[in-house]
């Protein structure tokens, strides 16, 4: 029999490039320190399991594992996008001996690992305290454009994972329907995610708005626009960044109102991190708050820049308590 609901868990986030480990002990237990190995070096992710396990356990190994991955997820099984791995929760059960095996989305577990972010891993971007026990948010513009919700009833938690970034991109101003219409002649359909709110969606931007004020401008890619907006050597970097910003406001403005999370809006991903003054200073929240007749039921919403690289370790752990199998 295994150790089951006190012994330690296998906590994972895997991407197509790395895969981080970590073992943590039930039940609000420490969780140690985080093993990375590159997906490259391992055929499968049953043999990277097996080889972090070799060097983290003495004894007996742990029972339990929750894995994040980069990817959809169905019936515990995701087929990777960028890497050969197959993460299949029942088939590593009992190929590896665990109790259970629990696969779940990236930005699930990141959205489990709201109610445990502290105010040193937040920077405020405006609004007031939130609601205690009403749904909280995230989104996160990176290599795409993750939205996931926390809805808490009578003590049960769910993390509702959505495909909100192939959702149409929104304009709120002639010159943004311009760009977009732009978009949409190399498109096709323009959503959220390609045609602004993730790494090629920034490009995306960058470029369209250049046809629409016939600017010739260098070929960037996203770290290059940011780094351009961010030093002052390229106006038209910093008007991308700017209208970045603020299709975020309201996208996450329209997302706020959709899911009603009055608890509170968060930002994570890879991209939003890089500039948090630009972004606290731009049209961000009035974006977000312009919402017409429903302005002042946003302006109570909370928005937060989540800064702690290992929020989904949190959300793990979270995650793996709050379901103890």
């Amino acid at each position: 029999m295994g150790i089951g609901k006190t012994g330690n868990i296998l906590l994972a986030d895997i991407g197509g490039t790395n895969a981080r480990f970590a073992l943590s002990q039930h039940d609000g237990g420490q969780t140690g320190p985080i093993d990375y190995v590159k997906v490259a070096d391992f055929p499968t992710v049953r043999e990277a399991i097996v080889e972090v396990l070799a060097r983290k356990t003495g004894g007996e190994p742990p029972r339990r594992a929750v894995l994040a991955v980069a990817g959809p997820v169905t019936n515990n099984r995701c087929v990777m996008t960028n890497s050969p791995w197959v993460i299949d929760g029942n088939e590593l059960q009992p190929a590896l001996g665990f109790d259970s095996v629990h696969v779940l989305n990236d930005f699930e577990v990141v959205a489990w690992s709201l109610p445990a972010l502290q105010a040193a891993d937040l920077i405020p971007l405006g609004g007031q305290d939130g609601l205690p026990g009403e749904p909280l948010l995230v989104v996160g513009p990176g290599t795409g454009f993750g939205v996931s919700c926390l809805v808490e009833r009578h003590g049960a938690r769910l993390a509702v994972v959505t495909e909100a970034g192939h959702a149409t991109l929104p304009a709120e101003n002639e010159r943004e329907e311009r760009v977009i219409a732009c978009l949409r002649r190399r498109l096709g359909h323009v959503s959220i995610e390609r045609g602004a709110l993730s790494g090629s969606g920034l490009q995306s931007l960058y470029e369209a708005l250049a046809e629409v004020d016939g600017a010739q401008v260098p070929q960037r890619d996203a770290a290059a626009i940011t780094k351009a907006a961010l030093d002052g050597s390229c106006a038209h970097s910093r008007a991308t960044l700017e209208m970045f910003c603020a299709t975020l406001g309201s996208v996450t403005g329209n997302l706020a109102v959709t899911f009603g999370a009055r608890g509170g809006v968060y930002i994570a991903g890879g991209i939003a991190p890089r500039f948090p003054e630009f972004l606290a200073a731009s049209a961000f929240r009035a974006r977000f708050e312009a919402k017409g007749r429903f302005q002042d039921y946003l302006r109570n919403i909370p928005t937060r820049l989540v800064t702690r690289p290992d929020a989904s370790f949190l959300g793990l752990k979270m995650f793996a308590d709050h379901n103890p199998d």
